[in-house]
Formats: structure tokens, sequence, C-alpha cells
């Protein structure tokens, strides 16, 4: 994602310049490189990491008021890109599995069977989305 003025939102976006921009990382955990990274790295591609944030709102934030770009999933950042230009990745973006485990006790708790029935509803991809 990038600011509807950036140099990304026009023209067909390569890895190369997705690469040659300045960006901001999304980590939790304030790591300095993740799974774009990775993904870049057989190719010989590197970003320059300018900031580490710890969420896609404030990686939008940044990007929409400078020439910043955050790379972020598309599925659940749909509400915050109002305004930003959207292109796809340059390269394979890398898969990422989400999985959910509890105790067999709570296999046929009610409750908890809605929560997850709850997660799995907002993380399956119906092509919908």
């Amino acid at each position: 994602m990038v600011r509807s003025e950036h140099p990304l939102s026009t023209g067909k976006v390569t890895t190369a310049r997705y690469t040659s921009s300045r960006h901001v990382h999304v980590s939790r955990r304030g790591l300095t490189e993740g799974l774009v990274d990775e993904a870049l790295r057989p190719a010989g591609g590197e970003r320059e990491i300018v900031t580490v944030v710890d969420g896609f709102s404030a990686a939008l934030a940044l990007a929409k008021a400078s020439d910043l770009v955050a790379t972020v999933p598309e599925r659940h950042t749909e509400n915050l890109r109002q305004g930003m230009c959207t292109f796809e990745l340059p390269f394979r973006a890398p898969e990422v599995t989400v999985s959910l485990l509890w105790h067999v006790r709570l296999d046929a708790d009610p409750a908890h069977r809605w929560l997850r029935d709850c997660v799995l509803d907002v993380c399956r991809f119906d092509g919908q989305r």
C-alpha cells in the first residue's frame, strides 16, 4: 500500500521498483525482517526498512502520510486502506498458516465450539473476501 501520490501508484510495480522504495515493517515482536524479506532473498532482493511498527493500522497511517510502502494483508485491512493505492506484490507472497489448538475437554463445550467457528469463519478464504 502507498499513498495515492506515491511513485509506485503509477506504472507497473516490479521487484526492482518495490525494493528501491523505503518501507515500514509490521512486527509485533519488533523484528526488523519478516516473511516478505525471506521471499525476496532468493532472487537477491532486499528492501530498505526505515521503521518498524506493531500493527497494520500504524503501518498504513505512516504510508498514507509519507512515501513509505506498507506491505499488509489485503483481506484484513480493507477499511483502513481508503484513499490509498493497492498493488499486487511483484513476487510470490509467502503463505501463512493459522492454527487453532485446544484441550480435548473443550471439544464439546458449546461456547468454545462457537468461538472456534467464529475464528474459522473469519480466516476461511472463500474467494469472496
